[in-house]
């Protein structure tokens, strides 16, 4: 195996692996010496030193072409992003996954709406479609590797939150789990309201317009027009 390919898996599989690590059976432990505020700390540093070696591992590894998935793969991906952004913007308002005062409360008596129609993890879902679309364009292995890598991270972490919510929330994500669901009801999706479709697709537009920009690879609807 080209050995900056093996660096790049290296770095994936670290911060994955740290990721999980520390979001699940090292976290009471550490918060135990540490304190919250202290765990948090060590876990940004962790996240941050892990995610850059994975983007200078991602620099240095060999950018050969697999061939690519065509028209054909381009509009896939392109779908697919567009409805990650949708996933992601609405995954921010009121998400009691995420860390906030009254999360529990949260969980326990809201009615899903929203994104949450669709899915109880939108930003986790996001991710992984994110992680589909490159590489459903079959475009190179250290992009498909990288994307593989989230796209784990994103499904298994997932999962194991269910589990850790359940664990701090007790009967209040239970309420919640019971009301959405883990699998993207993806019928539902349009039902998310029209305000949240039309800023998605602004940033959508913009995002992949910012592609082309870094990336030099025009993306989404910039590869037609």
């Amino acid at each position: 195996m080209d050995q900056t390919l093996a660096g790049l898996i290296a770095a994936s599989v670290a911060f994955v692996g740290t990721h999980f690590a520390l979001s699940h059976p090292l976290r009471a432990p550490l918060v135990g010496m540490l304190g919250e505020k202290g765990f948090m700390g060590l876990y940004s540093v962790v996240a941050l030193a892990c995610l850059y070696w994975m983007g200078e591992a991602f620099k240095q590894a060999s950018p050969v072409a697999l061939g690519g998935s065509g028209v054909v793969g381009w509009l896939i991906a392109s779908t697919l992003t567009l409805i990650a952004v949708i996933l992601l913007f609405g995954s921010f308002r009121g998400n009691p996954a995420l860390p906030a005062p009254g999360a529990d409360k949260l969980a326990a008596t809201r009615e899903p709406s929203g994104v949450f129609v669709v899915t109880r993890h939108p930003m986790m879902w996001s991710f992984a479609l994110w992680a589909v679309s490159h590489i459903v364009l079959w475009w190179s292995w250290r992009t498909n590797i990288v994307a593989l890598a989230i796209l784990v991270l994103a499904l298994v972490g997932a999962h194991l939150q269910d589990r850790k919510k359940e664990a701090l929330m007790g009967g209040a994500w239970a309420s919640w789990e019971a009301k959405t669901s883990y699998w993207p009801r993806w019928g539902k999706l349009l039902s998310v309201g029209w305000i949240l479709w039309l800023s998605a697709i602004v940033a959508w537009l913009a995002l992949t317009w910012m592609h082309l920009q870094i990336a030099g690879i025009p993306a989404g609807a910039w590869r037609w027009f």
